[in-house]
């Protein structure tokens, strides 16, 4: 299947948006403070995404996403991978979790974890990760500093299909950033993230009405 959803959004983005017939069960997978699910999770109270978060699984006991799931009122689950023998073994876990949840589609918002085919095989097509930068450039870890490196003047984040090559599914959405002379890892990474909160809601918006 291929979506041919790609391109290139402005902050402002126009309304209204996408809407499916009926309201799409998102599973959201998290490793650390949780500001894409709550950018998520309060796209969903604005009545702007027609979806319902069924769970939240994360794997770092003490993650923040913990305490933005419980301000929105959204059950969560602990699987700390530490405790798994292998990649394989936890996405066994996580995909139980989430079938019992009846998601529809898996939503990885931080996410820091590579997952195997058997989790993207268990939801195919319908599993989204977003990633910071303009992919197909800057793949993998340290996208942001891969960007510093390279001197471009644009950067920006992706929400893309997850498949099993590293950061190559199919693009949904993306927005530009500039790179400032003065930047550094952390002011470039908070820019990019205020985009990611944009187009992350609209990118499943998107999707579900296009499925």
């Amino acid at each position: 299947m291929s979506l041919s959803l790609a391109c290139l959004v402005s902050p402002t983005l126009p309304n209204p948006w996408p809407r499916s017939v009926k309201p799409m069960r998102l599973g959201v997978m998290a490793s650390g403070s949780g500001s894409n699910f709550e950018a998520i999770a309060q796209a969903i109270r604005d009545q702007q995404l027609n979806a319902q978060i069924q769970t939240v699984i994360y794997n770092n006991p003490g993650a923040g996403v913990v305490a933005r799931a419980d301000r929105f009122g959204v059950g969560h689950q602990l699987f700390d991978h530490r405790q798994f023998p292998s990649r394989e073994a936890l996405d066994a876990a996580i995909v139980s979790a989430l079938q019992a949840a009846d998601v529809d589609w898996v939503i990885m918002a931080g996410w820091m974890r590579i997952v195997t085919p058997i989790l993207i095989n268990a939801f195919p097509n319908r599993v989204l990760n977003i990633h910071p930068s303009l992919l197909p450039s800057f793949r993998g870890i340290r996208a942001v500093e891969q960007a510093l490196a390279a001197g471009v003047k644009v950067t920006g984040c992706t929400v893309h299909l997850v498949v099993p090559e590293v950061d190559a599914g199919e693009i949904i959405m993306q927005a530009a950033v500039p790179v400032l002379i003065d930047d550094t890892a952390a002011t470039l990474q908070q820019r990019i993230h205020t985009q990611e909160h944009v187009i992350y809601p609209r990118a499943i918006a998107l999707c579900c009405d296009r499925i």
